[in-house]
Formats: C-alpha cells, structure tokens, sequence
C-alpha cells in the first residue's frame, strides 16, 4: 500500500490517502484538496506520514524474511503467490501441498523473530536484472521487469526484486506474530501476520484475554489451562448424566403417552407435540414410543429455537401399507416446508411454528387417504 501524507503550498493543503504507480515512471497521488488551489508549477512541500510509512516498512521487510523462512523449513518448492503489504498487516500467499502444523507455524514465528533479533542490514541496488538473476535475487515469474531492477537484500537471509519500501535493518521490525493460516486454493495458502507495534497490540490484547479469563476463573494466569480442563471434564460428565437422566424421562413418558393412541380402520396411530427438543432428541423419542407402541404410526413434532421438527414413523410390519415419507409429504406444505424419508422414518423442518398443531393432526387424514 502506498504511502499518505500532504502537499502544502503557502495557502494550500492536498490531503494524500494513497500513492500508486500505475504504469513504469508515473507516480499517481490520490486525495482531496483541503484548502486553498493548486496550479502547475507551484512549488509544495510534501510530508509523508511517518508513522504510517514506518509501519508499511516493518511489514514489507517483514514479508521478505518470512518468504526465505518458509523455503527454508518447507522446501524450496515454496514460491510467492500474492501478497498484501499494508500498515495494519500482511497477507502471504505461497504454494504449498498441505497445511501447516502447529509445530510448523511455531517453527516459521521463531525464525522469523530470531531473524529480526540479529538486525541484518537490509540494503538495496539498482542493477541489470540478468546480474540480480545471477547474484541470486528471486523474481516472480508473473511480474515484468525492466533492464534495470531495484534489488532489495536482507543481509544473509533474503534477496528479492522489489520496488517497495524497507527497513534500514530487521531489528527495526521489532516483533513478528503469525495470527492466522488457512488454504485459499488447491496447493496454495495464506499466512497473515503482524509486525511491530501492531504484533505488540496483538500480544497485549491477548494477554487482556488471558487476564479476564483468569479473572472470571478465579485462578492465576499459570493456572488457567489445568482449570479449564477439569471445567470440561465435568462439563462432560455432567452432560452424560443429563442425556442419562432425559432418556430415562423419554421412556417414562413414552409409556404415559402410548394411552393417547387412537385407531382408524384397526391401524394404531399416535400424534404427539414435544416442544423443547431438537431433530435428534425427537428421533430418540419416537424410536421409545415405536418400541412401546408395537404396531403402528405416529407422529411428533417439536418447536426448539423458534425452529420446527417433524418426523413420522411406521412399524416395520406396516410398511408395505404405509410409507413415512409420503405421509410426512401430506403434512409438511402446512409448516412451509418439504419432507421426506424411508418408509419407517422420514422428516421435515418447517417456518411456521403456529401450524404445528395442524401438522401433526394431517397425519390422521393422510393415514385415511393411504387405506383407500
């Protein structure tokens, strides 16, 4: 990203948001005329941001010794695929054929910083591009060149073509972190990273997190981890005596319910409305009231999180008169959705909690259409 600042005349202030090249030899300003007017051949002073300019440095060099550091713990089969350079951050796309351990990522942040710790001089030449090619510059075969290429060098570490803004050593980086990697392509992934003051508000703002984490456990920051795995221990342990104690509420139920059946033509068919439960917790309960019921048809339907379930069961030994899916097929246009399944089980969702109950009593007029 280019660089910000402002054009000042001696009654005149242009406003620079971005600097771009568009084409060899042309630098283009973009920005807004905050005072005054300009005309050709007034003399300005131009100001760049610092600040700004300083942070686009740390993460351009930073950029280089991560590209020399990847080829150096992954293989030189490690190539640029894109890049961004920004003040906030930077963003490395590179071929690679899987994704990178945590060892690996922990490896690459600790080489790179060992590398800024050892402040290498970072130089930069204008030269023939055939003499960088030979004295080991890297190019991208993408990008074209002139006869003449600025080579940027960090000293031991890196050698690239590059026309971008630097460091003067990278000691001057300060502090490199890796916050994110992921794949973007086949064979291609991304490392996005941090350096100087931004990797330091980084690490502050992680070790806020920790702070007010330990804080809400009542334990010192040593102790978090072994505090936290003994909370998901008995998270676990309590979730396995509570899907224990609804099982045993399913049964229990499933036998007061089985009175609620009613028959049509000798064929048992029970319609039950359980809000409270998901998908799943309504197939457990259906599979407990079948095994209760025998033989015979039914139906239940929940609301969970404004979210609407229905599933329909037949008895095995009345599945070659009757078929879940086509009966569940008769209820589900009244909740605004679709449904299908097997001939013993089939489900549906639906948008209109409201029609639950006339869903579910559909079933008794979808029985009768199938016994015609």
């Amino acid at each position: 990203m280019g660089d910000r600042g402002e054009f000042l005349g001696e009654a005149s202030k242009f406003e620079v948001s971005d600097t771009i090249k568009p084409v060899q030899d042309l630098l283009v300003h973009k920005g807004k005329i905050k005072k005054g007017t300009f005309k050709l051949g007034d003399a300005v002073l131009a100001k760049v941001e610092a600040d700004n300019r300083a942070d686009i440095a740390r993460h351009h060099t930073a950029t280089h010794i991560l590209h020399a550091t990847l080829r150096s713990v992954l293989g030189e089969h490690v190539k640029q695929a894109g890049s961004l350079v920004s003040p906030e951050r930077l963003r490395f796309d590179f071929t690679h054929y899987t994704a990178l351990s945590e060892r690996e990522k922990d490896r690459i942040e600790e080489l790179v910083n060992e590398r800024i710790v050892e402040n290498h001089p970072v130089d930069t030449a204008v030269m023939d591009i055939d003499q960088a090619i030979a004295a080991g510059a890297m190019a991208l075969f993408d990008e074209k060149y002139g006869d003449k290429v600025r080579v940027v060098s960090v000293k031991d570490v890196s050698k690239e073509l590059c026309g971008g803004t630097h460091t003067r050593a990278s000691g001057d980086i300060g502090l490199f972190k890796i916050v994110s990697e992921a794949g973007i392509a086949a064979g291609v992934r991304r490392i996005e990273a941090l350096a100087g003051r931004r990797a330091f508000q980084e690490v502050k703002q992680e070790e806020k997190s920790l702070q007010e984490i330990a804080q809400l456990l009542k334990v010192s920051d040593s102790d978090i981890v072994g505090r936290v795995e003994k909370l998901v221990a008995q998270l676990r342990d309590s979730e396995k005596e509570l899907d224990r104690m609804k099982h045993k509420l399913q049964s229990s139920q499933a036998g007061d319910v089985i009175g609620e059946a009613t028959e049509i033509q000798g064929v048992k068919v029970l319609v039950k409305r359980a809000d409270g439960m998901d998908s799943k917790d309504l197939r457990d309960f259906g599979d407990k009231l079948r095994d209760k019921l025998g033989s015979g048809i039914l139906a239940l339907g929940s609301v969970k999180d404004d979210k609407v379930s229905l599933i329909v069961m037949v008895s095995k030994d009345l599945t070659q008169r009757f078929h879940a899916g086509n009966l569940i097929k008769e209820m589900a246009p009244i909740l605004g959705g679709t449904g299908g399944g097997k001939a013993d089980l089939a489900q549906s969702g639906g948008k209109d909690p409201g029609k639950l109950d006339a869903a579910l009593e559909a079933l008794y007029d979808a029985v009768k259409k199938a016994l015609r």
